[in-house]
């Protein structure tokens, strides 16, 4: 069987990035049909718009994507590619597995999590208002004197019965999938009663459907706390957008970093894998940055495609050149100025090798 895929390379790192991994996943004797689209900054003064349509159209007929790293300015500049993607295709789920591989320099080693962060709703929603805007005034006269300073920019943060509802159930959808024994629900539901606790009543109507799988409701500040003292304790975290996307950077650095995190945005019959790293511009064409968290997502695709050994294997593969600790990146090396680190393409000649 062929797979068709689409393959976005991304920008800065992002393309020597996405050839690595494609070359890695071509090897596992997997049959891809790449269907290679460009998006993000390189492309802006061509194209006008960092994500063109052709992207879009892509991905909605290949259902399944694998991208590269692209750049999100900070304060300015163009809106978040990413962000983009998530809402057109309405990838509700975003899946990011933490799991520590021997060799990896890390505080911790028994640590093997999944976060499932809900994708679409949330202070993400971008309903905001600069200060002293008529929807500004309205919403701080609404909330009654007091409350909200006058001079203050607004943030709505939705959450709905709906949107929590289908990911809490992919959070159990993927624990009994996948061997999991545990879910556990993570907000702030005693300070924002209405929106959080929302997100736990939800939780609880579901978890009675998921009678096997143990549930628990976590607040995020005890959770941070409780993640850093013994992780080992948990096993899937179903968080709403915001702490999803704080809980699973603290996650990455339990196991090593944003280097060895993969990632998924998951929606209704669409599935785009990407690294949760950035795209390091400084080091594009360097031939320098660690191509292991795009490889896991590389992994993470093909147990989606129902491509199980090919994705054990790999894993494998990647689990085994990491440990021996000869043929990695600089940042995986003890000492980061060590001569005998490799590139992001030996590297993934080293995997590649390390799958017979």
């Amino acid at each position: 069987m062929v797979h068709n895929v689409t393959l976005i390379r991304g920008d800065g790192t992002g393309p020597e990035l996405a050839e690595a991994s494609r070359r890695v996943l071509d090897a596992t004797g997997v049959q891809f049909s790449w269907d290679i689209q460009e998006a993000g900054v390189d492309i802006m003064e061509t194209a006008g718009t960092p994500l063109p349509p052709a992207v879009i159209e892509s991905i909605r007929r290949n259902k399944v994507a694998l991208k590269g790293p692209i750049t999100t300015p900070i304060g300015t500049g163009f809106r978040s590619v990413n962000v983009a993607l998530r809402k057109e295709l309405d990838l509700y789920a975003c899946l990011r597995p933490c799991k520590y591989y021997p060799g990896i320099r890390s505080k911790y080693e028994d640590v093997d999590l999944v976060i499932v962060r809900e994708n679409t709703e949330d202070l993400y929603a971008g309903v905001e208002y600069d200060q002293f805007t008529e929807e500004a005034k309205s919403i701080i006269k609404m909330a009654g004197p007091g409350k909200i300073r006058e001079d203050a920019a607004i943030s709505i943060k939705p959450i709905s019965a709906s949107g929590s509802r289908r990911i809490i159930e992919f959070a159990f959808k993927y624990a009994r999938e996948n061997g999991r024994k545990k879910v556990s629900a993570v907000a702030k539901a005693n300070i924002m009663k209405y929106t959080d606790g929302l997100f736990f009543r939800v939780g609880q109507e579901v978890a009675k459907e998921f009678p096997e799988i143990e549930y628990q409701e976590v607040l995020v500040d005890n959770m941070c706390m409780q993640l850093v003292q013994k992780p080992e304790l948990y096993d899937v975290l179903v968080l709403p957008n915001l702490y999803g996307d704080i809980l699973s950077d603290l996650c990455a650095g339990l196991v090593g970093g944003l280097g060895v995190a993969p990632g998924a945005n998951i929606g209704d019959g669409i599935a785009l894998f990407e690294p949760t790293h950035g795209s390091a511009p400084k080091y594009k064409g360097q031939n320098k940055v660690n191509p292991t968290a795009l490889l896991l997502s590389g992994v993470l695709m093909l147990r989606h495609l129902k491509e199980t050994e090919a994705a054990d294997r790999l894993e494998n593969a990647i689990a085994k050149v990491i440990k021996a600790g000869r043929d990695v990146t600089y940042d995986m090396k003890p000492d980061r100025n060590d001569p005998t680190a490799v590139g992001t393409s030996q590297m993934a000649d080293a995997i590649i090798a390390a799958m017979g």
